[in-house]
């Protein structure tokens, strides 16, 4: 406890700082928080019944001729005589370790020393003492230190690695990382060496552990936060004192246990602990997305929450972060993922922004074969009994299309289920009337002759009606090319679109026919030759967010004959009429 209160005293010394210790380390002596980085450090060693210098040497020093530094360093006046009770500094020779890069995400650089360039930062790297990390806008790290413990580093954070010595040969490490700006989640493994320390600082706070999982985030004034979720965590403020004034009196440890959070303002002042808030509710998350342009999730809103972290990642235990960000309210958006399974992590950030609970859900990506575009009957639509038909784009590289019709939008059961379409085409020559929803997928063949069914899309409703009294001869006109083309395609509240159309021997898109914006999930051509075409689209998110272009899809412009009205002619099978 000695070294306790010398650590304590010191701490009123130093500047804008808050001092974290986990609860189960304070009988033992508290790190020295605003050490210089040095080759030795110093541990506290209570003598027992039958301790000898040379014996001390031999164990700490690894060389028991070593006994003359502890006598010095002590000032022991008989080296055969130690009082048992009482307590000896022994210097430890603390050597260099590094942390090993696990995982990397988007634009991370390294720093080895200040004024070095910069270099990129890959999986297996070494890092070395005073590496400095700087993590891009999307960009993530996970850094594994010498004993264990994971650091997983955010976007838009800065983290030097002040320290990463060891105590001897085999000793306890020590580990320190100066947090300069962003947020870091620790995982600590437990250890049972009482002298091993790892702080995380900003220029507010120092954390300390041993054994935990935490977080600290640092807002660009210099806001601080700590969540604690599993260990327990005791802090106390570094007040400024001005050289020569009077010692405040000491002011007892505000003390973290499990689900428990703090904020610690701008001016250094410490706030109360406080109930992390709970887990935000993900139970309406869909197990599967199919969407290529954005990875949308929308949750409910939590009492008292002003905002959301969520990232999604590709393991279990949140270390491989792909997708990470900060969100005003429970609308999650983010560029699309490559096909896969991962991990989405919640926390709702209270008004402090303090993080609360982690909700877990895994989550499948499903995007490939990409499914077609709807082109006809338009949403809604109403459609004479005996004719049309279900049409939709083709998907260069498809080999089926896979069309449902079903009565409801659940497609409980469907009443038509066509597997393996070479056109994506489906005639409702047959269909009685009635209202109906339809959904279509793309089918590959895989390598060994499997197939490869992609996502369906969103179902579009329609309805079957008995025909009207047929048309007068005089009411029909032949047109020189059916030339007009129907698009429509899911969406969300606030997104505009970007569509490209080009000739399908232009499949860069370098010299597209059109190129527009749409405020609707919509599109229709007009007088286009006949032929064969490309289209491509591409999300505009009211959150400013844009995605990459979709894969694109085939459309086929035809001759045929129309009404005066302007609809498509066919057969009782849905055939248009006319030359093609």
């Amino acid at each position: 406890m000695a070294t306790m209160k010398r650590d304590i005293l010191w701490a009123r010394f130093a500047p804008g700082a808050l001092l974290f210790g986990l609860l189960a380390g304070l009988t033992s002596p508290c790190a020295r928080a605003a050490a210089p980085l040095a080759q030795t450090d110093e541990v506290a060693h209570t003598v027992q019944e039958g301790d000898t210098l040379e014996g001390l040497a031999r164990a700490y020093l690894s060389s028991p001729s070593q006994w003359p530094l502890l006598q010095r360093r002590n000032k022991v006046t008989d080296p055969r005589r130690l009082r048992p009770g009482s307590v000896l500094w022994i210097p430890v020779p603390l050597h260099a370790e590094s942390a090993t890069v696990q995982f990397v995400h988007g634009t991370v650089t390294a720093h080895p020393r200040p004024g070095t360039a910069s270099v990129s930062v890959a999986p297996g790297d070494h890092l070395q003492e005073g590496t400095a990390l700087q993590v891009g806008d999307e960009g993530f790290v996970t850094v594994r230190l010498a004993d264990g413990t994971l650091v997983r580093v955010q976007a838009q954070s800065a983290l030097q690695l002040h320290q990463l010595r060891r105590r001897g040969r085999a000793g306890s490490v020590q580990s320190v990382l100066e947090m300069r700006r962003g947020a870091v989640e620790a995982t600590v493994p437990p250890s049972a060496e009482p002298e091993r320390r790892m702080e995380i600082r900003t220029p507010m706070a120092v954390t300390s552990v041993r054994g935990t999982h935490f977080s600290v985030a640092m807002a660009p004034g210099g806001h601080t936060t700590t969540s604690v979720l599993s260990g327990s965590v005791a802090v106390r403020s570094r007040q400024e004192v001005s050289p020569g004034a009077a010692v405040p009196p000491e002011s007892p440890p505000a003390l973290l246990s499990p689900g428990q959070g703090l904020a610690v303002a701008a001016n250094g002042a410490v706030g109360a602990p406080r109930p992390l808030l709970a887990a935000p509710d993900v139970s309406g998350v869909p197990g599967t997305f199919g969407e290529t342009g954005l990875l949308a999730i929308d949750l409910p809103a939590l009492p008292g929450a002003a905002g959301y972290l969520a990232l999604v990642a590709q393991d279990a235990e949140l270390t491989q972060v792909v997708r990470h960000g900060l969100f005003a309210d429970g609308q999650l958006r983010w560029k699309a993922l490559d096909d896969g399974r991962y991990h989405l992590a919640v926390r709702a950030l209270d008004e402090a922004g303090i993080a609360g609970t982690p909700a877990v859900r895994p989550l499948t990506v499903k995007t490939r074969p990409v499914a077609p575009l709807h082109q006809q009957p338009a949403p809604g639509a109403v459609l004479a009994r005996g004719t049309g038909a279900l049409q939709c784009t083709q998907v260069p590289g498809v080999r089926w299309y896979r069309v449902q019709m079903a009565t409801d939008a659940q497609f409980t059961t469907p009443v038509r289920d066509e597997q393996r379409l070479s056109e994506c085409r489906l005639s409702l020559h047959d269909v009685p009337a009635g209202r109906y929803f339809w959904r279509v997928a793309s089918l590959a063949q895989t390598p060994d002759g499997g197939i490869d069914q992609g996502p369906f899309t969103r179902p579009q409703p329609y309805t079957v009606a008995e025909r009207p009294p047929p048309l007068s001869l005089a009411a029909l006109q032949a047109q020189d090319g059916d030339t007009h083309v129907h698009l429509h395609w899911p969406s969300l509240p606030g997104q505009r679109f970007r569509l490209q159309l080009t000739r399908d021997t232009d499949l860069p898109f370098e010299n597209p026919l059109q190129d527009t914006v749409l405020e609707t999930p919509a599109w229709s051509g007009s007088n286009l030759p006949a032929g064969t075409y490309l289209v491509r689209i591409q999300v505009l998110d009211a959150t400013g967010l844009d995605s990459d272009f979709s894969p694109p899809r085939q459309i086929r412009v035809g001759a045929g004959l129309r009404t005066g009205s302007g609809l498509p002619v066919t057969t009782s099978g849905g055939q248009p009429v006319g030359p093609r």
